[in-house]
């Protein structure tokens, strides 16, 4: 009987083990398909950018694979298309977007609130114009005075270089206590309002100033070269969160890659364009036309040089407006990835 007891618990003390064992090697496979999920994750890039003329060097390089080649094949890339720089900041906030290109205004209001952002390199300079809608009695920058012109968003980049040729004749938004009115739309949406008479001017970005003035019989007030900064305002950047630079070698591919892009289209300008139409045809179903393409392109310079004096000064200016509770973007700008 004792023996037998003995054996008894010998078999439930084996079956106990083996059922341990069973348990820990289930939690051994639970704990690798994890690991190689966060593993897999580390590996997809995830890239966003407006279907916008000024995003040209993010649409050739997707278009001519130099991601896909830079990356390379062990990694996935995921786009993300945005309509506004506000939404781009969000996504890159909740991390829907790793890297990719967006106005420097809506990545400075954000970086004042959350450091964990940074302009890493430039991608287009000018490309935005101000233009007046027929019938507004709107000929130079001074008539903005009562008027009510449109914006892409509240803090954008061409609400912020509104505000910088506002100061240039002496007038304010009401937002500030002048008599300037803002009104945020869509610009793809802005010919419609010109039609409807429901703004007089718009500050926008390329193809949508030229479209203005093409379909909507809207006036040309200030050229990309005479808007705010000129030939210097900084219209779109490469802005990557901090968890993916800490990726040197993915982050290093992405500056490679968009090096690329704006190469081929300092050399290849044509080419680029025609890139462009094909990509938001299948994007969006809507083929731009040719011509349209080529004006708007002469209103802007691709290149990756940032003028750090015009980023501050914007800095100021959303400060002023009230988009920021400091002008402080210490560390904001890194491009030791370009060099």
């Amino acid at each position: 009987m004792g023996t037998r007891m003995i054996r008894e618990k010998e078999r439930v003390s084996l079956k106990k083990a083996t059922i341990t064992a069973f348990i820990f090697i289930l939690l051994i496979g639970v704990l690798s398909a994890c690991s190689g999920g966060n593993k897999s994750d580390s590996k997809t890039v995830k890239i966003g950018y407006f279907p916008n003329l000024t995003h040209i060097a993010t649409i050739v390089a997707l278009e001519n694979g130099y991601f896909k080649e830079e990356f390379g094949d062990d990694v996935t890339i995921e786009t993300k298309t945005v309509s506004n720089g506000g939404l781009f900041m969000e996504a890159m906030t909740t991390k829907s977007i790793d890297v990719g290109t967006v106005g420097p205004g809506p990545l400075l209001n954000f970086y004042v609130k959350n450091p964990t952002f940074r302009l890493i390199s430039g991608a287009v300079n000018g490309g935005a114009v101000l233009v007046a809608s027929e019938g507004s009695g709107i000929s130079e920058l001074a008539d903005l005075d009562g008027k009510k012109v449109a914006i892409p968003v509240v803090g954008s980049t061409q609400d912020v270089m509104l505000r910088k040729a506002l100061k240039e004749v002496n007038l304010e938004t009401t937002t500030n206590g002048g008599t300037v009115e803002l009104f945020a739309a869509a610009p793809a949406d802005t010919a419609t309002l010109f039609v409807q008479k429901s703004v007089d001017a718009a500050a926008t970005q390329e193809p949508w100033g030229n479209i203005l003035e093409t379909q909507a019989n809207g006036k040309l007030i200030l050229d990309w070269d005479e808007f705010a900064w000129g030939k210097e305002s900084t219209n779109t950047v490469v802005a990557a969160s901090d968890d993916f630079l800490k990726n040197k070698e993915l982050s290093a591919s992405y500056i490679k890659a968009h090096k690329r892009a704006v190469e081929f289209i300092q050399q290849n300008p044509e080419k680029a364009q025609d890139l462009v139409i094909k990509h938001l045809k299948d994007l969006t179903g809507k083929e731009i036309n040719k011509e349209d393409t080529a004006a708007a392109f002469k209103r802007l310079e691709v290149t990756t040089d940032v003028n750090e004096q015009v980023i501050q000064e914007m800095a100021d200016i959303s400060k002023e407006a009230g988009y920021v509770t400091n002008n402080d973007i210490k560390g904001l700008i890194d491009l030791s990835l370009l060099k």
